[in-house]
């Protein structure tokens, strides 16, 4: 049967990036150095990035309904130590570093992503991006200078929704907005613990799972196992096809 719509995770199923041995790139490290008048070193800023990431990792890999604010996770994260003339600056353009902090310069579709888009599009299938992020903006441009966010008739990011998945009302957000029953629809994510989680809670017709390389905490209590497993893009043409 074809899906009322087709809802996919950004990071792992619509792009994915090389592995990165920092946190932050040394831009940003630089950007936050001349913001803050040199009140910590590189170095200094570069660990916060690694060492508050690290537990911002942690937090999101529990089953948390909502998202942080942009605000929160930079004072809770990365600047909670720091000078407060300096947490004064960051405070001021925390929108912008949220966004350089979330942008990988490696970030590229994943194979036969353009191709299962075209295809989805072509059979009248509405296309909606549902993916937990710290800026959806940044998603939201790299998906347009790849020349495919106008195929997406809708896209729900968690930083701008305030909930995050598992939490099934972000695959709702996408279904009201589409205007299609979330039983006719298929969800596509590469984590059993969000995006399955989240398909089986929000009670899609199918939850498609796409392995990547990113790191899933897997329990089996809160894992669920997906209704098909497609290896890129291309199986999920397939599947169409199907």
């Amino acid at each position: 049967m074809t899906p009322a719509a087709l809802l996919l995770d950004f990071g792992g199923v619509l792009a994915d990036a090389p592995p990165v041995e920092r946190t932050a790139s040394p831009e940003l490290v630089l950007r936050v150095f001349n913001l803050i008048g040199g009140a910590l070193s590189p170095g200094q800023i570069q660990r916060a990035f690694t060492e508050g990431g690290a537990a911002y990792a942690r937090w999101r890999d529990e089953d948390h309904p909502d998202e942080l604010p942009q605000s929160e996770v930079w004072e809770r994260f990365v600047i909670r130590d720091w000078p407060p003339a300096a947490q004064v600056k960051v405070r001021g353009a925390i929108a912008r570093l949220s966004y350089d902090w979330a942008w990988r310069n490696g970030w590229a579709l994943r194979p036969g992503i353009p191709e299962a888009l075209a295809a989805y599009s072509a059979a009248g299938v509405p296309l909606a991006v549902v993916s937990n992020t710290l800026s959806g903006a940044a998603h939201r441009d790299f998906l347009a200078r790849a020349g495919v966010g106008g195929l997406f008739a809708v896209q729900i990011y968690s930083d701008e929704a305030g909930v995050r998945k598992p939490n099934p009302q972000m695959i709702w957000n996408a279904t009201d907005a589409l205007g299609v029953p979330p039983a006719d629809c298929w969800f596509v994510g590469d984590s059993r613990r969000r995006d399955v989680a989240c398909a089986r809670r929000a009670d899609v017709a199918r939850a498609i799972l796409m392995p990547s390389g990113r790191r899933d905490p897997d329990d089996p209590a809160i894992s669920p196992e997906p209704d098909v497993v497609v290896e890129d893009g291309f199986g999920l043409v397939r599947l169409l096809s199907a």
